[in-house]
């Protein structure tokens, strides 16, 4: 389905409209279930149509008991919004606003819209900023210090501000960044976490003075003098917008008064079961009311969340004294008034299964309203923060108004979702002045410093076109690095002397600039050119002609980019004396080749640069042994082996190089390396684990780090041990076998790490089922160096032949019993649940007129009430012969320890095929039972009372969606 632009062909040409729209399949049954898309697009002559290539299975629309086809007719709606083009990338917030965004993590949009509002609540700002932190804190550690710092920069940066600081403060990880939350709970947990940091300092109880009020629940018995009462505190309001049409109306809804009678009776001290009046009044409102709209419920038909878009009005202006205080208890303060006026309207924008979020404010509470949609902030009219807000169903224009047209509607999926209102006669002292006195020093100095270094980082990448970096590395950079920070190659070019130069700087000037850097006078400094190899390594390829030193240090740049494929990265050649003096260099003639040699010592497992050595093409390498016994300090009659280090990736490549073959036939040129080592004994060999260079190499190469942790405790190192990438699977389990104390390695149980999730993989890995540690490490393009274990009672094999039930243990048993003799592979525990009992007492020596039956709690089915709807966990019970239902009332209420003002109000009944039969007190329970051991399911006692029991998980938070965690700040 696409939306097209009517007759483009014809559009004047270079036409081009940008718009957000949506595309609508209208459910003409439940308009709940409509199934609605966004997108947006540049529209164009060359694409005149944008739109979704699948929108819907058309078994879903052709089903006619879905809704979506009804008479033979298909409603699509599409909401249009062409917009203004405005270079978003050009756009200054600050400029035009004079406030900055914040930066969107990737799904902080719903935290974005809240620190906003809480920043622009002065009062609140200025209390974050007295919160004791020192100039020791760092922080992402944290949680006032990120949160002074986030404030500081909205208040003083010119463009939007990152939050990673803060929510590494929290503890979050990246997974936590791009997992969207609820912004109500975001609110309570952070408001919770700040009120416990402000303890015992002097903005002890701020978050109580804002935003904490009171109310009171209370029950009032209508015939007898008897009323009890509850007072509570709370942070913020839920009010329902389903059957609201505003927020008083809400509030009507929230002092609603409940009559408890009939079979409800509230049960009152020392009077019994008495009709009574239930109810909820406000003892006081705060000077800040955080109102939370009950966009997102709970479907117990379908099973899911859905997000109610019902048109819902909330005014500019509140007065909660409405009505001679109708609201309020008789214990309030009746010299308060409590009018507000509305200073955030935060909205979500989207579905149930995620969206967007973005804050509309009144900063000053002046007529002038502010979009903060994360990085970017807009001046808004009234209109678009408030009646653009409240939800519903809007209406199009009709095109031909003269023809009798239903109008079209469609709904607005985009809508208020928190108001933030601020109380008339407190609004001088919540809207108060914040400037830099209320900063603390350190904070300042701390930040201003962070501001300069972010100016000075912009003025360099703004005149970077007019630099460059030259980095010159020496002898003394090769003989830091090699067997400490590296061990193929030269030298870590990220580690070495650079200097930021002018591209118009002679470089004969640059040279001046080296002898006063390093000290070496510009007569001793002989510059060579590094060049990337084929196979990817980097050595010193020539020496810079006199014609390339009269260049500038752009044109040099430029000219050996293009000669070698190389960056202007340079090996300064420097020779010293006995006296470390530099000498005058000798002139290199076409025959000598200039080596680096490394040193190994198999013994201490040891790699080292030991200098450099020009040599002869036609020279052979037993004539420089001499040389190299003395730089390496060896007897001159040691035997010395020479190997030519060719490359390390993907493998490593080092060849043996015969001392009598001379160095050109060796293929040997400038920049080459060579390692070389006391030729081994061969009644040594066995002594060494690596005993020449290339078994030192390769182990090198695939050494490996990994950090073992428990699978019980995944977030926490157990202990590391060093192995190598080419392990095997019985080596990498013998070796964490060896370190946990294991006598048998194939108890070990290992699993890989997701990379992405920083959570173990969900499948552990099967007995021998990878062939090598690195496969072990990979996950997908990304190099882990995590492994996860665990020790098991049985070895793995034999573990991975049995078949694993999932068996849940229960104090009631279930409903299917499986024999002894049942085969385990013939249960399928994918449709049933298994669970175990301990089997009662009473149940071990059965007369022989007992009956064992089933008991099932239940609640009659609301559409049709002869049908019942069980729920909770069935259980057995045995019953007598002769036993009445009052004698096992009294077994029943104690086995499920249920109170007597609950026990009072519930009914028992015989139900068969879903009917309920009710029992009287006299009934003798056992004659309407079948003579069955175990009784058919189809028969049971019933025990009718209300499903008390949460729902799911997220019915403790009805506006969480349903793909949600819930919020933690672990700080």
């Amino acid at each position: 389905m696409y939306l097209d632009v009517a007759d483009s062909a014809v559009l004047p040409y270079g036409w081009t409209r940008y718009a957000q729209f949506s595309l609508s399949v209208v459910n003409q049954i439940h308009n709940k279930f409509t199934i609605r898309k966004e997108t947006q697009h540049q529209f164009s002559a060359r694409e005149s149509d944008w739109g979704f290539t699948s929108f819907m299975p058309l078994s879903e629309l052709y089903n006619p008991s879905r809704g979506y086809l009804v008479n033979d007719t298909c409603v699509i709606e599409a909401e249009v919004a062409v917009c203004k083009v405005v270079d978003y990338w050009s756009y200054d917030s600050k400029k035009e606003t004079g406030y900055v965004g914040l930066k969107n993590q990737g799904a902080t949009c719903y935290m974005n819209s809240l620190l906003q509002t809480l920043y622009h609540i002065p009062y609140f700002r200025k209390a974050v900023y007295h919160m004791p932190t020192t100039e020791n804190d760092m922080p992402s550690g944290s949680i006032p210090l990120a949160l002074q710092s986030l404030f500081y920069k909205l208040q003083y940066n010119d463009s939007s501000v990152s939050t990673k600081e803060l929510t590494k403060s929290f503890g979050w990880d990246m997974h936590d960044s791009f997992m969207q939350h609820d912004v109500q709970e975001l609110n309570r947990v952070l408001s919770e976490k700040l009120e416990d940091k402000m303890k015992g300092t002097v903005v002890e109880g701020t978050i109580q003075q804002l935003f904490e009020g009171h109310h009171m629940n209370y029950i009032e018995c209508i015939n007898v003098d008897f009323k009890s009462t509850r007072k509570e505190s709370f942070y913020d309001l839920q009010l329902d917008v389903k059957g609201c049409q505003d927020v008083y109306a809400s509030f009507d809804k929230y002092v609603e008064v409940e009559r408890l009678e009939g079979d409800n009776k509230y049960h009152a001290e020392q009077h019994g079961l008495q009709d009574a009046k239930k109810g909820v009044l406000f003892i006081d409102f705060p000077p800040v009311l955080q109102l939370q709209l009950k966009r997102f419920e709970y479907d117990f038909m379908r099973d899911t969340m859905v997000k109610i878009n019902d048109r819902y009005e909330f005014p500019l202006q509140l007065d909660l004294d409405r009505d001679d205080g109708k609201y309020l208890s008789p214990d309030a303060d009746r010299n308060v008034r409590n009018l507000y006026t509305l200073h955030s309207v935060l909205v979500h924008s989207g579905g149930v299964h995620g969206g967007h979020y973005y804050a509309f404010i009144r900063p000053t509470l002046s007529d002038q309203w502010f979009k903060f949609d994360d990085e970017r902030v807009t001046k808004e009219d009234a209109k678009r923060a408030l009646e653009e807000q409240y939800g519903g169903e809007e209406e199009l224009p009709q095109t031909n108004p003269g023809l009798n047209n239903t109008p079209f509607k469609f709904t607005k999926y985009s809508n208020a979702y928190m108001l933030v209102y601020i109380r008339e006669s407190d609004k001088d002292k919540i809207i108060c002045n914040v400037d830099e006195k209320d900063i603390a020093e350190h904070l300042r100095i701390r930040l201003e410093k962070d501001r300069e270094e972010k100016e000075r980082r912009k003025k360099e990448k703004a005149e970077a076109h007019l630099y460059t970096i030259i980095k010159v590395a020496r002898d003394d950079d090769l003989t830091a690095q090699i067997g400490k920070d590296i061990y193929f190659d030269l030298v870590d070019h990220d580690k070495v002397p650079s200097f930021r130069i002018q591209k118009q700087m002679p470089f004969t000037q640059f040279k001046e600039e080296v002898a006063k850097e390093l000290g070496i006078p510009t007569q001793f400094q002989r510059f060579w050119l590094w060049a990337k190899r084929q196979n990817h390594t980097y050595r010193p390829n020539r020496p810079l002609t006199p014609q390339e030193e009269a260049l500038t240090v752009g044109q040099l740049k430029e000219a050996a980019n293009k000669a070698h494929n190389a960056e202007l990265k340079l090996f300064l050649e420097v020779e010293l004396g006995l006296d470390l003096k530099p000498l005058t260099l000798p002139d290199k003639t076409r025959e000598d080749i200039l080596l680096f040699f490394k040193l190994y010592d198999p013994e201490k497992e040891q790699l080292r640069y030991v200098g450099r050595l020009f040599v002869k093409a036609s020279g052979r390498p037993q004539d420089i042994l001499p040389k190299l016994r003395k730089m390496a300090g060896f007897l001159q009659d040691d035997d010395v082996e020479l190997y030519e280090e060719i490359k390390f990736e993907p493998n490593v490549m080092c060849e043996y190089i015969d001392n009598r073959i001379i160095f050109r036939s060796c293929q040997l040129e400038d920049g080459d390396i060579v390692c070389f080592q006391k030729s081994p004994k061969p009644d040594t060999a066995d002594q060494f684990r690596y005993p020449d260079v290339p078994s030192f190499l390769v182990y090198i190469r695939n050494r490996q780090v990994v950090h073992f942790r428990s699978l019980e405790k995944p977030k926490e190192d157990d202990f590391c041990l060093e192995m190598s990438k080419i392990f095997t699977y019985d080596e990498v389990v013998e070796k964490v076998a060896q370190q946990l104390g294991v006598d048998d390695p194939s108890k070990i149980r290992l699993t890989s790490h997701n990379c992405y999730s920083q959570q173990p993989k969900p499948q552990p890995i099967k007995y021998r089922g990878v062939e090598r540690l690195l496969d072990m490490l990979i996950h997908y393009n990304q190099t882990s160096d995590i492994l996860y274990y665990e020790v098991l009672d049985i070895p793995l094999p034999e573990l991975q032949a049995l078949k694993t039930l999932k068996v849940t243990y229960h104090h009631a048993t279930k409903d299917e019993i499986f024999a002894p003799s049942e085969k385990i592979e013939n249960i399928n525990d994918q449709y049933w649940t298994l669970r175990a009992e301990e089997v009662p007492e009473e149940e071990k020596n059965l007369g022989p007129f007992d009956r064992l039956i089933h008991v099932y709690h239940f609640t009659k089915d609301t559409q049709n009430q002869t049908q019942v709807q069980n729920f909770g966990e069935p259980f057995f019970m045995v019953i007598r012969e002769d036993e009445t239902l009052s004698s096992i009332k009294e077994r029943l209420q104690k086995k499920l320890k249920v109170s007597d003002e609950d026990f009072s109000k519930w009914k028992f009944a015989y139900i068969s095929l879903g009917r309920p039969d009710y029992f009287e007190d006299s009934d003798t329970v056992a004659t309407r039972f079948q003579r069955n051991m175990y009784g058919a399911w189809e028969q049971y006692l019933g025990l009718e009372h209300p499903d008390t029991a949460p729902r799911k998980a997220h019915s403790a938070n009805q506006n969480r969606h349903s793909f949600e965690r819930p919020v933690k700040i672990y700080n």
